[in-house]
Parts: C-alpha cells; sequence; structure tokens
C-alpha cells in the first residue's frame, strides 16, 4: 500500500491525515495499520522515529469513530511521551471534538486530572504508575476501554512497571484489543505478549539495534580532565540545536550552567524537574530559544523535535541499547544528523557493549591495527575524533585507537 486512501480510513481521517501532511505511510504504518483496523491485536518492533504514533493511533481513532460506546488507553514509560503521544492523538481526532482526552502523567496536578476522568474521556494516555493511582482511588474507570495500546514497552519494564502494567490490564474490559510496541522483544516481552495478546501479527521494521543510516557517528578518545575542553571546541564546530547527554541530574543542572557562563544558550531536563518545569523547557527548547539541551536519558525516548541536529554522548549510557535511543534524537523523518561520543579510559568496557549491540556478528582483531585519526581545528592534544568507518570488508565500528 503506498497511500492511506488503499487503507480502508474513514473520510474524516484522511481528510485530517492530508491537513497533517501524511502523504505517505511508513513502513510500520503500512504493516500495522490493516490488520490493526481487522481487530488484530499487534506485537510490532521498529525503530525509533518511524512513526509508530500514527501506526497504532488511525486504527485507535477509527475504532473509537465506529464504536461510540468504547474508549482507548495507552501507556507510556515516561512523561515527555504521553504528552507527545496524546498532542499527535488530538491532531488526528480533527473534527472529532466529541471525543474527550485525559493525560494521566506523574508531577501533574491530581486535581485537574480528576476533572478530565469525571469528564468521561474515550482517549486516556498516561504512565502506569499514575493510571495506577486514579484505580486505586476508584476515580478511574477503564470497563469500556476495549483498546489497549502499550508504547515502548521494553523501557517500561526496564523501569520497573511490570506490576503496574498488569494490574492496570485486570482492569479493561476482558475482550479488548492490545497494540504492543517495543524497540526489542526480549524473554519478558515474549511472555508479556504471550499472557494478554490473542493471536497477535508479528509485524518488525528494521533492526532495532541499527541506528537511522542517515546519523554521522563519531568518538572522541580523551582523558577524564580533557573532556569538558572537548565538549567546548565540539561546541563551537557546531551549528544548530543539540543534546548533550550525561549520565546524573545534577551533572545536568551544573553542565547548563557551565556552558551558559561560557556564553552558550542552554538549559537541562531530568527526571526531578516538576511537571510544568519540564514542559517549559521543552517548549522553549523546541521553539529554538536555547540551543544546547542538556539531559539524562528521561530524553532518550519519546523525544521528536525535528530540528535536532547533533546528540552529543558527553557520558555513555549504563545500558548499550540505550545509545541507540539517544542518537535517535537527531536525523529523524529522513533528515541527517551527528552523533559524536566520548570515551575515556573508563568508557572502554561499556563502549565494547555497544559495539557488540551496532555489530554483533563483527571479530575482534587480536591486534587491530592503527587507522589515522582526523583532529577538530583546535583540539590538539585534547581528544582525537575518531570518524566511524566502513567498507566492503567490515561492519560499521569506530577505531580502536587508545587515547
Amino acid at each position: 500500500m503506498k497511500n492511506f486512501q488503499d487503507m480502508g480510513l474513514p473520510d474524516q481521517i484522511l481528510e485530517t491525515l492530508e491537513a497533517m501532511k501524511f502523504s505517505q505511510p511508513t513502513p510500520i504504518q503500512v504493516e500495522a495499520i490493516p490488520p490493526a483496523l481487522g481487530g488484530k491485536d499487534i506485537l510490532g518492533s521498529a525503530q525509533t522515529g518511524t512513526g509508530k504514533t500514527a501506526a497504532f493511533g488511525i486504527p485507535l481513532i477509527a475504532k473509537l469513530l465506529a464504536n461510540p460506546q468504547g474508549s482507548a488507553l495507552v501507556m507510556t514509560p515516561t512523561r515527555e511521551l504521553a504528552t507527545q503521544v496524546l498532542s499527535q492523538l488530538r491532531l488526528m481526532l480533527g473534527k472529532s471534538r466529541n471525543i474527550k482526552t485525559a493525560l494521566l502523567i506523574g508531577g501533574d496536578s491530581m486535581s485537574k486530572q480528576i476533572r478530565q476522568i469525571r469528564d468521561r474521556p474515550r482517549i486516556i494516555v498516561g504512565t502506569p504508575g499514575r493510571i495506577n493511582d486514579h484505580l486505586d482511588r476508584g476515580i478511574l474507570k477503564l470497563k469500556q476501554a476495549d483498546f489497549l495500546v502499550l508504547d515502548e514497552t521494553d523501557r517500561m519494564l526496564d523501569a520497573g512497571f511490570t506490576v503496574q502494567i498488569e494490574k492496570v490490564m485486570s482492569f479493561l474490559a476482558p475482550q479488548r484489543q492490545t497494540l504492543l510496541f517495543s524497540a526489542t522483544v526480549s524473554p519478558n516481552i515474549a511472555r508479556i505478549a504471550e499472557k494478554y495478546l490473542k493471536d497477535p501479527i508479528r509485524i518488525s521494521v528494521s533492526k532495532s539495534s541499527a541506528p537511522a543510516p542517515n546519523i554521522k557517528q563519531d568518538t572522541i578518545r580523551v582523558s577524564d580532565g580533557a573532556k569538558y575542553t572537548s565538549l567546548l571546541d565540539s561546541l563551537n564546530d557546531r551549528d544548530g540545536s543539540i543534546i548533550v547527554f550525561v549520565k546524573t541530574k545534577h551533572g545536568t543542572e551544573k553542565m547548563a550552567k557551565r556552558l551558559s557562563k561560557e556564553g552558550h544558550s542552554a538549559d537541562a531536563i531530568h527526571g526531578d524537574l516538576k511537571q510544568n518545569k519540564r514542559d517549559r523547557v521543552i517548549a522553549s527548547f523546541r521553539n529554538k530559544k536555547y540551543r544546547i539541551l542538556v539531559a539524562t536519558d528521561v530524553a532518550a525516548r519519546g523525544l521528536d523535535i525535528p530540528h535536532i541536529e547533533h546528540v552529543i554522548n558527553y557520558d555513555l549510557p549504563q545500558c548499550a541499547e540505550d545509545y541507540v535511543h539517544r542518537i535517535g534524537r537527531t536525523a529523524r523523518a529522513g533528515a541527517t544528523g551527528s552523533a559524536l561520543s566520548f570515551i575515556t579510559p573508563g568508557d572502554r568496557g561499556k563502549w565494547s557493549a555497544i559495539e557488540r549491540l551496532l555489530n554483533p556478528g563483527a571479530k575482534k582483531d587480536s591486534k587491530p591495527k592503527r587507522s589515522p585519526r582526523k583532529r577538530t581545528s583546535n583540539a590538539g592534544p585534547r581528544g582525537d575524533v575518531v570518524p566511524f568507518r566502513h567498507d566492503k570488508k567490515k561492519k560499521w565500528s569506530p577505531s580502536k585507537r587508545a587515547a
């Protein structure tokens, strides 16, 4: 199917998609929308930034239009992703103003959410913890919810939400349609799918461990003492919006303040910020009020800002899979982008895990050859920039040059 018109969608949805300039469906949408419209459960894995929200959002809205008594629940791992998903669903609703919505996330006003629930929403988007809070209080009723979406399920399980997810499912309508999306299908994901999905259609679009091909990846091998200076050099060498990932919440605030003193426009985002503050930070970054966002992994998934041109891993992620999700913040919707990772002597174990994830079939040479190094214009001894390389005999891999 080359267009949405061939999918048998209601005219109302087609008009809305045209207004949103959705001209051609992405691969995950081509694979997921038709069976979902037919009532099938879906077990889908797809690389971040491939259009998953529309892949489940379009059939979700189509089902609500066809069944005025039904309602839908979408669970996500983070507040930011929940907010973004609901924003997209509201756009897809178009003229369907009679379908009310609710956003149930931690850090947001409980009284405001109670008002939304009492308004009888038919689309509820939220995080497992806050949804359970409302269920425990007896405020939220989900007996009519016959359409369930679990978005980025692997991330929810990694965050320890397994018990909360299963508890929420016990409140849903027994006869329901479930769409589960995950970057990877681990044994835990497979167990959830076997327990709660009925004869699901299995969809896989591209390897989750493969970054988008239009991301230029570089590394800098540097000492701990020269790391910050090398970061300043890298920021000065780049134009456009940048996300800098660090490992701690305190580190984001400290880094943003240091960069601001150096004359850079920067702000920080992390899990301890109140929701209204997090919303303001993201909105300001989206509107280009500042150039650099310093973040923990709270922003690694779900943050969809098309103008991000560069991702800098100042600190490598603890989990190798998070590397792919981090750098997936750039090169969205077919654009190009770059990713730069700092590797200190103490990071070699983490970087090896990332290499194994990206190149599972690659063999390590016992004595790797040194490759010519490329320096930034003013890097000097501060750090060697080592570009990823590729030839017909070897898969993508960074050079093994020591710091």
